[in-house]
């Protein structure tokens, strides 16, 4: 039998990493790309098809279906898993952190998945998007998070109609709190825009629990590549799958609280129940 493959972006650390290492158990081949070429080595090292990729590139993008058509032919599971979380207000971030957060969280998913169309059309293969419940759940302080990982679950349900007359499948993910670098990446981002001269800065403690907010009592990364894995097995994939601390509670609180009362939680929970 033909060993199954896998490319899978954002590999560093975290959720990219843990799938990685669970593919690989599960006998796949594994393409795993980073951007950093300390993390290269270290993927490199670990047995994977390491490459340095940058999601927002075109050409780079064209160089890897060049390389995995010549070496493999064809693609069974694509993982977009490479993104971040922009965090502050919108208005201090302005057009320029929104247009960032889209390129990577957003454009950055067709980009991929159009460049490796041929080699997943090949096989039927999977294309597995990593969304969020904060597409869902909306919360301050990461507007433009929410509103990409929003335009995550609607760009999947479009392409799950457009690729089905090739019978490749889609299946979209909203993980909860899940251990990784995600929290202290949100934090750092936070930092970096948090200004004396901006409005928000007498609450700024609000803006830090929000980046924080994501690694409140997380699931173990292992513990969800464990179960996407499995939901990738399965003979009958499910559309969408919720994983992790939170995925299932904080989509069920946005579909039944009033829209008011889940306002005014929010409000309480990153300090904007105050004039300023």
């Amino acid at each position: 039998m033909t060993q199954p493959t896998v490319l899978i972006t954002g590999c560093s650390s975290g959720i990219g990493r843990a799938l990685a290492d669970a593919f690989k158990q599960a006998g796949y081949q594994v393409w795993a790309t980073a951007r950093k070429e300390t993390d290269l080595a270290t993927l490199g090292a670990a047995g994977f098809t390491a490459v340095q990729l940058d999601v927002n590139d075109g050409l780079g993008l064209g160089r890897l279906a060049e390389r995995m058509q010549a070496e493999i032919g064809g693609l069974d599971v694509l993982i977009n898993n490479a993104g971040y979380g922009a965090m502050g207000p919108l208005l201090d971030g302005g057009v320029e952190a929104m247009r960032r957060q889209f390129e990577t969280n957003v454009f950055a998913i067709v980009g991929v998945t159009r460049a490796l169309f041929p080699l997943l059309r090949r096989n039927k293969g999977l294309v597995v998007n990593i969304g969020s419940v904060s597409g869902v759940l909306v919360t301050p302080f990461a507007g433009a998070y929410c509103a990409s990982k929003a335009a995550v679950h609607a760009l999947s349900d479009a392409l799950r109609l457009e690729l089905a007359p090739f019978a490749i499948e889609v299946m979209e993910v909203q993980p909860g709190a899940i251990a990784s670098s995600f929290g202290a990446n949100a934090s750092q981002q936070a930092e970096q825009l948090l200004d004396e001269a901006s409005p928000w800065w007498p609450i700024r403690e609000g803006i830090r629990a929000r980046a924080r907010a994501s690694q409140d009592n997380p699931t173990p990364a292992s513990h969800f590549a464990r179960d996407l894995l499995a939901a990738v097995q399965r003979g009958k994939r499910p559309r969408l799958l919720r994983l992790g601390n939170g995925s299932r509670a904080l989509p069920l609180m946005a579909a039944l609280l009033p829209k008011s009362l889940l306002e005014a939680v929010l409000k309480k929970r990153f300090v904007l129940n105050r004039s300023l």
